[in-house]
């Protein structure tokens, strides 16, 4: 199997150029902000606009990223490169390094380095997820149908692929047998199928119809494809306007799914295929990793959701091993509650928790995604109440998240359809608003402070905001088509996060204006949970590198 290395972050293999601070090194002023700079042309556009530089110490696990402005000059913070030696890499779609690129950072002097790009002779290998669906032809509910393939690799591997209608139908069927945090590093197999899914002739029409579209964009009945390739726009403006490191995890099986940063700025994650939890040192890069107890031998490892409660201590849903954990800070220990037998089943999966409320009545909501239910733990008892909001029903349906309100009551995303759900916390009612946007599938979000529930829209392209004291729902469509956005977080200052699992890009929205801002992000990252960290101005901005194995902290400018 090929392994991915950088996207677009090439450097073709010509003699390593060091770039000194010379007699043009720029005023004093700029000497002191700046570690590097440079600009970045090509002979197409002369001065390029919205290319990512990066810088990698020789030795380190850190890269450092910027973006070249209108006028095609990058510039590196000198809090943000040590002296050493660096390589220097780029992503710009459509076009690669004129050969390979270094620095010499002094701790004096500003060191200049200017980067001539060249039109790249493999496009296609530096395409998005989003810009092969956009390329693709096909219908939007075929190709609505891509967004399921990227849980566990790119398409890229899919349009490359030479199978026919039939050999695709073998590889679907396959493919349905894998848990979802399956990665072509670590395959690993469910036990049993989810109670409320697709099932017979139904699944079997819904595969072939599948196969028949794959084998349409592939390359099955050609050496190349007969459809143009369409990429998406450099950032510009305030999207150039930004500094992001990625810190590279011991692992390349690690999949850093949630991240979050606590009170002492330390960044923890949970990997989602392996048991184990991560803590990230930003300050030195240092990464320690605590082993998660293996609760059932043979079933599927990892785990989902890392969320704190309000003493800061970590909860964990283990998923396919069936329980819950809570995580001390302080002491590093695990307290573990494991479902009972009679709900400890093959298909159980315990993907979310929702700690942030439960001193409210000591009781704490999670969800059951193997039979599309949502549970209650008495934390005092150990024992689990369990609502079915859709029991009976013949159709597919997918409890994704819950989240709890300030009461403690809960809300749940059901990614299968358009559905939020809401459960009293008192009475166990449960009642169903459809979001706006049909078969929009919301997906992870949070409560903020007024009790208004904020989500992604998977399906819908969009991300959305449930006022659950006025009952009314609100919605803003992602700029860049086909984004999936999977999560929502609101910062401090009232502006809504997501990240796209398929654009490799950072979104930013002001709610009172519907302005937008996307960050493109160094390489190709396959974001899931992202976290704001408010303690900072500008605000800091987390994500787990879902199938790259790395950390990324993006900081604004503005």
């Amino acid at each position: 199997m090929r392994t991915r290395p950088f996207l677009l972050m090439v450097a073709a293999s010509l003699a390593v150029i060091l770039f000194h601070p010379g007699p043009n090194a720029l005023p004093a002023d700029a000497q002191t902000s700046d570690a590097l700079t440079g600009q970045v042309t090509s002979a197409e556009e002369g001065p390029m606009e919205g290319v990512l530089v990066g810088a990698k110490k020789a030795g380190s696990t850190l890269t450092v990223t910027v973006v070249s402005d209108q006028q095609g000059r990058y510039r590196f913070p000198r809090a943000k490169l040590e002296p050493g030696q660096y390589s220097l890499r780029i992503r710009a779609v459509g076009y690669e390094l004129n050969g390979r690129a270094a620095a010499d950072i002094t701790p004096q002097n500003t060191a200049t380095a200017d980067l001539k790009l060249r039109k790249t002779q493999n496009l296609a290998f530096q395409l998005t997820n989003a810009e092969w669906i956009a390329s693709v032809p096909g219908t939007d509910q075929q190709k609505t149908s891509l967004l399921n393939c990227l849980g566990c690799h790119t398409l890229e591997r899919v349009v490359r692929s030479s199978y026919d209608a039939t050999g695709f139908m073998q590889i679907l069927q396959r493919m349905a047998t894998y848990a979802n945090q399956s990665t072509p590093l670590h395959p690993q197999r469910r036990l049993a199928e989810r109670a409320l899914e697709q099932r017979g002739e139904e699944r079997q029409q819904a595969q072939r119809q599948q196969a028949e579209f794959l084998s349409a964009i592939n390359l099955s009945s050609s050496s190349t494809w007969e459809f143009p390739l369409k990429t998406l726009p450099r950032p510009q403006g305030r999207a150039t306007r930004v500094v992001v490191t990625e810190y590279d995890l011991p692992r390349p099986t690690i999949e850093p799914h949630d991240v979050i940063v606590d009170s002492d700025g330390m960044a923890w994650y949970g990997n989602f295929g392996e048991q184990t939890i991560g803590r990230l040192d930003p300050k030195t890069a240092r990464v320690t990793e605590y082993p998660v107890p293996e609760l059932k031998r043979g079933w599927p490892t990892g785990m989902l959701s890392l969320r704190p409660d309000r003493e800061g201590s970590l909860w964990l849903g283990l998923m396919y091993q069936g329980a819950v954990a809570k995580f001390d800070r302080k002491t590093e220990k695990f307290q573990i509650w494991s479902l009972p037998p009679e709900l400890n089943k093959d298909n159980t999966q315990i993907n979310m928790t929702s700690p942030l409320h439960y001193a409210v009545d000591g009781k704490l909501w999670t969800q059951n995604n193997g039979i599309a239910a949502v549970h209650r733990l008495d934390l005092a008892s150990g024992k689990f109440e369990t609502f079915e909001p859709f029991k009976g029903s013949t159709k597919t349906h997918n409890i994704y998240d819950v989240i709890a309100d300030s009461q403690n009551n809960v809300y749940f995303t059901e990614f299968a359809n358009e559905h939020i759900g809401r459960i009293d916390a008192k009475t166990g009612t449960i009642t169903l608003y459809p979001t706006p946007t049909p078969r929009s599938a919301p997906r992870r979000g949070m409560m903020d402070a007024q009790d208004r529930l904020w989500f992604a829209e998977y399906r819908g392209n969009r991300i959305a905001m449930f006022d659950t004291r006025a009952e009314r729902f609100q919605e803003w469509v992602a700029p860049t088509a086909w984004s999936a956005p999977y999560d929502v977080a609101v910062d401090k200052n009232g502006e809504a996060w997501t990240g796209s699992m398929v654009s490799d890009r950072i979104l930013r929205l002001d709610p009172k204006t519907g302005q937008w801002t996307e960050y493109l992000l160094p390489r190709s990252t396959n974001i899931r949970r992202v976290f704001v960290d408010n303690s900072t101005t500008p605000v800091t901005f987390w994500v787990g590198s879902n199938h790259g194995a790395s950390i990324i902290k993006l900081e604004p400018l503005d």
